[in-house]
């Protein structure tokens, strides 16, 4: 019971984070932008990109069917929300200069999974330093988060396998205990199932009971750990609620229900031979 709690514990886990991943890719993919910054001599010169090259650049951006909004910021705005975002670090505020923040085009689209057609017609424009896509940056982020989650999977994989076994062994261990027992109601004309669903239904209880305690030890830790955590966080990192722990545990019951029950029938089957 203990050995398929924990097995299912950690399945449990990783849809947890699946779902968690879910919510962040919705939450901040809606907000993704892509940003054109300006060379250097186009940032000091053309504070109000009302001069080419910035100018027709921001034409063409705005043109384009794939731009939802096109908003530029130049070198003093850029510095000036430099310095609310480190507002907490003075000593980096101080050290930096509006000279190092170059003017560009924050570029919001319809569609942000295509922002790679950004830099495809416009990295290479006159004016332009270099393209930056926060895409880029959260496809890096959620693959680190998809690893914790493959390697929860494996544990789960694991631990699953060790309940297989343990229930394998309980089963025939239960089953040579009651020998004596079976052997009667199979010469009273007791048909196999009859005799064996008795055990079948002891393997599935095992699994149920475990699914409950897996259930129970998932709310637990959220109260007791993954709230402390996450709050930490700021919200970067969605809150697990109880909500997805309910929506998560019919298909811990699915899995638990197919391990036991194939796991009993398979050893009735193959080591049980009244």
């Amino acid at each position: 019971i203990i050995t398929t709690a924990v097995s299912l514990g950690m399945l449990g886990g990783g849809l947890l984070i699946v779902r968690s991943i879910d919510k962040m890719q919705v939450n901040y993919m809606a907000d993704v932008e892509v940003s054109i910054y300006l060379t250097q001599d186009v940032s000091a010169n053309d504070k109000e990109c009302a001069q080419d090259p910035c100018r027709s650049l921001r034409q063409d951006v705005q043109s384009n069917a794939a731009v939802e909004s096109v908003i530029f910021e130049n070198r003093d705005q850029a510095y000036a929300r430099f310095k609310k975002i480190f507002q907490d670090n003075p000593i980096l505020v101080q050290a930096a200069r509006p000279e190092a923040l170059p003017a560009s085009l924050q570029i919001k689209l319809h569609d942000p999974s295509r922002s790679e057609i950004i830099q495809q017609q416009y990295g290479k424009r006159p004016g332009v330093d270099r393209i930056e896509d926060q895409k880029q940056f959260l496809d890096r982020f959620f693959g680190l988060l998809g690893s914790v989650r493959d390697g929860t999977f494996v544990i789960a994989l694991i631990q699953a396998l060790a309940a297989l076994l343990l229930i394998s062994n309980t089963v025939q261990i239960s089953a040579f205990t009651r020998r004596t027992e079976v052997g009667i109601m199979r010469l009273v004309g007791a048909t196999r199932w009859y005799t064996q669903l008795p055990f079948l239904l002891e393997a599935v209880m095992t699994g149920v009971v475990g699914w409950v305690l897996a259930v129970g030890g998932l709310i637990a830790l959220k109260f007791a750990f993954l709230d402390k955590i996450l709050n930490v966080t700021s919200g970067i990192i969605p809150k697990t609620e109880v909500l997805d722990i309910i929506v998560v545990s019919p298909w811990l019951l699915l899995a638990s229900l197919v391990i036991s029950a194939t796991t009993g029938y398979l050893t009735l089957r193959l080591y049980v031979r009244h």
